[in-house]
């Protein structure tokens, strides 16, 4: 009979521990609670917090369950039962905008699409099922990253998406040159999100091409993914400015999708 690995025992055992009392516990609580040596117990914090299911309170130094073991803890909710209860909105959304619809969760460093209605035209288009868009320029990473502590950690981490031949002045790669590349900018975008309750973006990862984003919430009021539009910036933004009506479609969409998922009114 195999034998129980000890070090994930011990690792389980805290985060047991870190889930029930007190929300945070130092060290030394920690160590005695779960008859481990300082050095072991730090060890293995030290790991939960590296892989994100622990976080560390900067002024006080006690630990706490982090955002990664947070959603896991919804898994109940997978990417089929997402796409299922988003199917009929989707469609809906594509009707009224005229536009290409997406829906996108967060995967690795980026936005994976699982969902893609067509734009009800007779153009030819491309399924993207499965493709990634990156987090950083596009109106579904954007929205993920502004309500996801997950997707922002993902995206801010700067040294794990960098890559070779990058401007050595640029926190963010840049696809066009209306990118954002830089990360204050970045922040200042996701506030805007936040404050205003959608994402948009213009010819930042596509030229001639600008979307608008809004996020989908669980009934426990997690971001679980993003729905949006994409299309020419001609028909998104004549004159430069978001035409209103596809930005009430879009909310209307995530909210619909979110209140399916038990979100309730909001």
């Amino acid at each position: 009979m195999a034998k129980n690995i000890q070090s994930l025992e011990r690792a389980a055992a805290m985060l047991r521990l870190l889930a029930g009392g007190e929300r945070r516990l130092g060290l030394s609580d920690i160590a005695s609670s779960l008859d481990l040596a300082k050095g072991t117990a730090h060890g293995i914090l030290r790991t939960l917090q590296h892989e994100g299911f622990v976080e560390q309170d900067p002024a006080s130094g006690r630990y706490q369950l982090g955002a990664e073991l947070l959603r896991l803890g919804t898994t109940y909710l997978d990417v089929h039962e997402l796409r299922a209860r988003a199917l009929v909105w989707t469609d809906d959304l594509a009707r009224s905008s005229g536009e290409s619809v997406y829906l996108g969760v967060t995967h690795q460093q980026g936005v994976l699409i699982v969902h893609h209605v067509f734009r009800p035209d007779d153009s030819r288009q491309v399924l993207e099922v499965g493709a990634m868009q990156p987090l950083h320029s596009t109106a579904l990473g954007k929205v993920l990253s502004a309500y996801d502590p997950v997707a922002h950690r993902e995206v801010t981490d700067l040294d794990a998406h960098r890559e070779p031949g990058m401007d050595p002045g640029a926190d963010f790669k840049a696809f066009t040159a209306h990118t954002v590349t830089d990360l204050e900018r970045f922040e200042t975008a996701l506030d805007l999100t936040r404050a205003r309750g959608w994402a948009s973006d213009l010819e930042e990862t596509w030229e001639g091409v600008a979307s608008l984003a809004a996020p989908i919430h669980d009934r426990h009021r997690m971001p679980v993914g993003a729905v949006g539009i994409t299309g020419a910036v001609e028909r998104i933004r004549p004159g430069g400015e978001v035409r209103r009506e596809l930005v009430t479609a879009v909310r209307d969409c995530a909210r619909a999708v979110s209140r399916d998922l038990g979100a309730g009114r909001f």
